[in-house]
């Protein structure tokens, strides 16, 4: 039998799309929230059903342009179009955001923040339209019994994006220059950020030729029939056996509940550290790079990890760590006036715990699937994890509201801890590849 190799350049490459997405993410979960409530004076619930809005788009969007791009034909490939036309409108949309916000909070005015709101439900309307599609393109190129390693490095990168835009805050936004002010014009990082996103699609477009790359895998896929859990009924219909049913359904479960609870920290940290400590922007952006630096230098040892003791188990010790950490954080925040260093280990074992679920979870889910559904599948990984996120802003925005701000971290440990439950009743989808040691697992960069 052939020996598979990573080609770990490639892989990089082809998580450049997802770099974009996550710094575009990262901004939107924190300035968005503090714009609504600061410049439009809107209460916690208020910004919770605004900042859900894109989750609500994104379950039928990401299933939608899912598969759209694996019936899609073009010269480009399936999923290139998407990302080039998703990305250039996304571009010119966010850049409209803080000009709204900067007049609004000089002269306020209903139709500004109408408009304000029409603006970002089409920014997330072009950010859905190749989130998928981006997403999917790592499977389309990639080997299954691989996937979890090159998922590592995607997340890698995906996390590299994040960490530039919090680099990039902290160093525009410290609180010595924010602390006092009335209003805070954001129009710097929007550019910025929009300008790392064009950056990243242009590398993406010059470095990698999608469609032969995609022929590529799917030639080899078919040597390795093995490697298929969905059955054929005969007439090109995918049928899932019902086992494998029942695990995806019990896995999806599990990635709607542990976004519920990741996703309700980093939509609310921002507003909460500023209630419960009086730490700004920039403090908030520390600890969340500090949780994002944690991930970024857990990603490859954890697709090791995966390699040798499976998906499954890997994910379920994540999931234990993100509940534990989640119950620190309480009680840091709630015991200190001030971050301090035992925070920051504690933010960066956050990011441990999270590159441990999120390096195996997709993989899991596009193993159940043949290549050429793998847009679809993707649509139903985005399809959980955005109904959570859907829920948790409004639900964790309401009790912070009505209960106290301090419930946010035990409300998020619950949930995750729900996960684990859920988890123990998947059984397929953890293929693991043969154990190697140490940086061994991932060979060699080819050129």
């Amino acid at each position: 039998m052939e020996k598979l190799k990573l080609n770990n350049k490639r892989t990089i490459l082809v998580g450049l799309a997802f770099l974009s997405i996550c710094a575009f993410w990262q901004m939107y979960d924190t300035i968005v929230p503090l714009v609504l409530k600061k410049t439009f004076a809107l209460d916690e619930s208020l910004t919770g059903v605004i900042m859900a809005a894109d989750n609500v788009l994104a379950l039928f969007l990401l299933p939608l342009f899912g598969g759209l791009s694996d019936r899609s034909h073009s010269k480009l490939g399936r999923r290139t179009p998407f990302i080039i036309v998703g990305t250039s409108v996304a571009v010119v949309l966010m850049n409209i955001l803080p000009i709204l916000d900067n007049s609004y909070a000089s002269a306020a005015a209903p139709w500004k923040f109408m408009s304000f709101v029409i603006v970002l439900g089409l920014l997330l309307i072009a950010m859905g339209i190749y989130r998928s599609p981006a997403v999917a393109l790592m499977p389309d190129v990639t080997p299954k019994p691989l996937r979890s390693k090159a998922n590592a490095i995607i997340n890698l990168m995906g996390a590299v994006g994040g960490i530039l835009y919090l680099g990039i805050t902290t160093l525009l936004y410290p609180r010595s220059k924010t602390e006092g002010l009335l209003h805070v014009n954001y129009q710097p990082l929007f550019i910025i950020v929009s300008c790392i996103m064009l950056g990243a699609m242009v590398i993406l477009l010059l470095t990698i030729r999608e469609p032969k790359l995609a022929r590529e895998n799917r030639e080899l896929e078919k040597k390795h029939p093995e490697w298929d859990l969905a059955k054929d009924d005969g007439s090109g219909n995918e049928v899932l056996p019902a086992p494998v049913k029942r695990s995806l359904g019990f896995l999806l479960a599990s990635i709607a509940l542990w976004f519920i609870g990741y996703n309700g920290v980093t939509t609310w940290f921002t507003a909460y550290i500023e209630e419960v400590m009086g730490e700004g922007i920039g403090g908030a952006s520390r600890c969340l790079m500090v949780a994002t630096g944690g991930a970024i230098v857990s990603y490859i040892p954890i697709g090791i990890v995966a390699s040798k003791i499976g998906r499954k188990k890997t994910i379920m010790g994540g999931i234990i760590l993100l509940s534990a950490c989640f119950l620190a954080g309480f009680f840091f925040t709630t015991r200190f006036k001030t971050i301090n260093a035992v925070m920051y280990v504690a933010f960066a074992l956050v990011g441990l715990a999270w590159a441990a679920i999120n390096v195996n979870s997709l993989p899991m889910v596009v193993e159940m699937c043949r290549g050429s559904d793998v847009g679809k599948f993707t649509g139903y990984y985005y399809t959980a994890s955005m109904l959570a996120q859907t829920v948790t802003p409004v639900l964790a925005g309401t009790l912070m509201k009505h209960i106290d701000y301090r419930i946010l971290f035990p409300y998020s440990a619950a949930f995750a801890a729900m996960s684990f439950v859920t988890m123990l009743f998947v059984r397929h989808g953890d293929s693991k590849a043969e154990a190697k040691r140490g940086l061994e697992a991932f060979e060699a960069m080819d050129d």
